[in-house]
């Protein structure tokens, strides 16, 4: 019982950590603030979360975890590998749609406190180079030349950074026309190889 209501309080501190990190920024919100959207006492907070930059660190951990999973579970279910390629690029049209996007939480957190938290920094470069993987591996399946990881995951993080700034999500679609164009290039590429 003991153990449930601690994951339960560790949830709740998570999704008001989320909703409050992600829309107002990490340096602007304080603990008390976190107390008051979560329901769970200081005390508890502080118990289960030592200091702020712990729960930073968990709330980023997070984030990470559920960005890649629901990014693959849309990916996954297309059929063709150029289709999952395309398919991230809708994904992340629907995500720029949400009402309360505000761009990439991992470049947000490392705007704000990259320079001065090396956890932050790491946990952010991390997330973009599992980002860079995945993106690896559908382009490998896809037979492409490696080059096209290098030119697709540009597109994807300067659309992210365009729609939080633009308020749109269009950079989502120009993207997609963008890598669509790559593909055409490197099939063309891997035929004259062959």
């Amino acid at each position: 019982m003991v153990e449930v209501e601690l994951e339960s309080a560790e949830q709740r501190i998570l999704d008001a950590a989320e909703e409050l990190f992600y829309g107002r920024g990490i340096q602007s919100v304080g603990m008390d603030a976190i107390r008051a959207a979560s329901g769970v006492p200081l005390k508890r907070l502080y118990q289960i979360f030592p200091s702020k930059d712990a729960l930073v660190e968990a709330y980023l951990k997070r984030r990470d975890a559920r960005w890649l999973q629901d990014l693959a579970r849309y990916v996954d279910v297309h059929d063709s590998p150029a289709q999952r390629i395309l398919a991230v690029f809708d994904w992340l049209y629907r995500w720029f749609s949400e009402s309360d996007y505000r761009g990439c939480g991992f470049i947000n957190s490392f705007g704000e406190l990259g320079a001065t938290s090396q956890a932050v920094a790491g946990i952010a470069k991390a997330h973009k180079e599992a980002f860079r993987r995945y993106v690896a591996d559908l382009v490998a399946a896809a037979d492409a030349p490696a080059w096209l990881t290098d030119q697709l995951v540009p597109l994807a993080e300067g659309a992210m950074t365009t729609a939080a700034i633009s308020g749109s999500p269009e950079p989502a679609r120009h993207a997609k026309d963008a890598a669509r164009t790559l593909l055409r290039a490197a099939r063309a590429d891997v035929a004259t190889a062959a």
